[in-house]
């Protein structure tokens, strides 16, 4: 299954994201080694441009939602630091029945930009399988600890990328 692809654009105060085709659990670790590399140079501000993007599965959104408690834990101002631009129907429902919509600002239309930015396409950690179930099942218990009607929802995937997990430490 292919993945989505990354670009980003990167301005005095704020970065745009803009998410190409399908956001899945194999996009995902490298979204987050993103969203990580740039809160720690000091970036507050994200607007996550999904007019191109396709789908969004279960860890993509955990992963996004993490960011989104991660930066703003009270989630008072969540809405005013993470923008989702031109995100799909379906996305916006899955957003709102998880229980994730109240930490972004949703917006639609076209992007205004400031002209001299250049977008930069960041390179792929190439994520281990174990990396991708690492990433997966933190995305999972994101999206059960921020809704507890999740739980119901998630467990089991939870409990399947745990033991996963705990194998794939194992292995030589």
């Amino acid at each position: 299954m292919s993945s989505a692809s990354l670009s980003v654009l990167v301005g005095k105060s704020f970065v745009c994201v803009k998410i190409t085709g399908r956001a899945n659990f194999a996009s995902s670790p490298d979204f987050k080694t993103l969203l990580s590399e740039l809160t720690q140079k000091g970036f507050g501000h994200f607007i996550i441009d999904l007019s191109e993007c396709v789908l969004m599965d279960s860890t993509f959104l955990g992963v996004l939602a993490g960011f989104g408690m991660k930066l703003n834990p009270n989630g008072a101002n969540a809405a005013r630091n993470i923008e989702l631009h031109n995100a799909t129907t379906r996305v916006s429902e899955l957003l709102e029945n998880l229980g994730a919509a109240q930490l972004f600002k949703q917006t639609n239309g076209p992007l205004q930009l400031p002209d001299n930015l250049k977008a930069s396409t960041p390179e792929s950690i190439n994520p281990s399988h174990e990396q991708i179930t690492r990433t997966s099942l933190e995305a999972h218990q994101a999206l059960m600890a921020m809704n507890p009607e999740n739980v119901a929802r998630f467990k089991d995937v939870a409990q399947f990328l745990a033991e996963d997990l705990k194998n794939l430490e194992k292995s030589p």
